[in-house]
């Protein structure tokens, strides 16, 4: 059996190219899906060769572009000859108050967060069987105690996590489906709603004291891509403040 071969979606930049690193340093083969962050992607490709020669491979795609979703399957077929494990990590996120949003803003948080891993399991499914691969999605903690102000966000993870059940039942026995769901890991990019002092009343709720990192996110989907006997999990990844928001 050649090495594994994980597809991470939005991989060039923050939780995406932590857990590249993470997986591709235990061993496993990466294609790296970018949207608009050709440099950074470039850069982590390099870095990774250099470690291990022709282990990384990059693919650019607009997600919201559905039809074109197979060609990502495809990517991994040409460049590694299989497809063992699809990463959702691939994710819009921005405030949508009600009064202010618009279609758009609903295109593109659903197309992001739920519609693209939606449709990239059906492209991906015929070569997740024959591997006995994994699909594994990042929800979020806040699908179901949504964020203030972020209705639309909140609708499309949970969607997420609906699929995320749904298709592990019918993708069953062949590919197994789970997901994990952060708390506050890394803070949004230009996101003003995440001020100071907002964020310091976050990790004051948090049981562990502390923000999650993109390690802790990538330990627990290593762990999820790994065990061969979970499906269906939505995992929390939050430090324990699901528990007492």
């Amino acid at each position: 059996m050649g090495m594994q071969v994980v597809l991470i979606t939005g991989g060039a930049k923050r939780v995406g190219a932590g857990l590249a690193r993470y997986l591709h340093a235990r061993g496993w083969q990466v294609l790296l899906h970018y949207r608009s962050s050709a440099l950074a992607a470039q850069q982590l490709a390099d870095e990774l060769n250099t470690i291990r020669p022709a282990s990384v491979a990059l693919v650019q795609l607009d997600l919201l572009d559905t039809a074109r979703l197979p060609e990502l399957v495809s990517a991994a077929i040409v460049a590694f000859g299989r497809l063992d494990a699809v990463v959702n990590n691939a994710s819009s996120f921005f405030p949508t108050p009600i009064g202010d949003f618009s279609e758009m803003a609903w295109l593109d948080l659903l197309g992001s967060n739920l519609k693209a891993p939606l449709f990239l399991a059906q492209a991906a499914a015929c070569e997740l069987k024959k591997t006995g691969g994994v699909i594994v999605s990042i929800t979020d903690i806040h699908a179901d105690r949504p964020y203030k102000n972020h209705t639309i966000y909140t609708i499309a993870k949970a969607g997420l996590v609906a699929m995320t059940k749904s298709l592990a039942r019918d993708l069953a026995p062949y590919v197994r489906v789970n997901a994990v769901a952060p708390g506050a890991n890394i803070w949004p990019e230009g996101e003003s709603v995440f001020d100071d002092a907002e964020r310091e009343r976050i990790i004051d709720t948090i049981p562990l004291a502390r923000n999650g990192s993109p390690e802790d996110l990538a330990q627990a989907i290593h762990f999820l891509l790994e065990a061969p006997y979970l499906t269906g999990v939505i995992l929390p990844v939050d430090g324990g403040r699901s528990v007492v928001l």
